[in-house]
């Protein structure tokens, strides 16, 4: 399992469906260490607190296994063209990741890296924000279908984490995982 890009955002205007809201969604790779602090990597903003950030959703990771999918739909959807690569950090993530999919992630596990550790601490739930930067108002729902939502880490232990750097999954209790909080919390009527 390894780190492959380590991405950070200033909160930012963007126009969606006519309005201006501000966000934090669209990151840049970062290269060398970077500081994973309790409320996050150094230098990264989220511009809506209630549903990003904060204690237990310091740091987002997302599985590179999924960006060819993304890729392809976006092609479909007329947003992008087939060969166009979508840079690391595109769906919001803070650390884009290889070797570790949601399904064998759960509540409680810790990813390990040298200098610091990050507990699993849940799903991400997409809004319209990651419709409009996809570029299409059915990715949101892709995301659901799929389960492929990736997930949030708080900071264990604050150190540094870095692109190229490796990491050990470390099991919790194993008693919720990352999939089935995600499908079970996507099918709870709202009140």
């Amino acid at each position: 399992m390894q780190v492959l890009s380590t991405n950070i955002a200033t909160a930012r205007e963007m126009t969606i469906d006519g309005r201006e809201v501000l966000t934090g969604i669209v990151k840049r790779s970062v290269s060398g260490p970077i500081e994973a602090r309790p409320l996050g990597l150094a230098g990264d903003e989220q511009a809506d607190l209630s549903v990003h950030g904060g204690l237990s959703k310091a740091v987002y990771a997302y599985p590179i296994e999924h960006y060819p999918f993304w890729q392809t739909v976006r092609a479909q959807a007329k947003v992008a063209a087939w060969n166009e690569p979508l840079p690391h950090g595109f769906m919001g993530e803070n650390l884009t990741i290889s070797g570790l999919l949601e399904n064998q992630v759960c509540i409680g596990d810790v990813l390990r890296f040298a200098n610091c550790e990050l507990a699993v601490s849940e799903p991400r739930f997409p809004c319209f924000k990651f419709n409009a930067v996809m570029g299409f108002n059915q990715a949101a729902k892709l995301m659901a279908a799929n389960a492929w939502c990736g997930f949030y880490l708080a900071v264990r232990v604050p150190g540094t984490v870095a692109a190229g750097e490796t990491f050990e999954l470390v099991h919790g209790p194993r008693e919720v995982g990352i999939t089935e909080l995600f499908r079970s919390t996507l099918a709870t009527p709202k009140s």
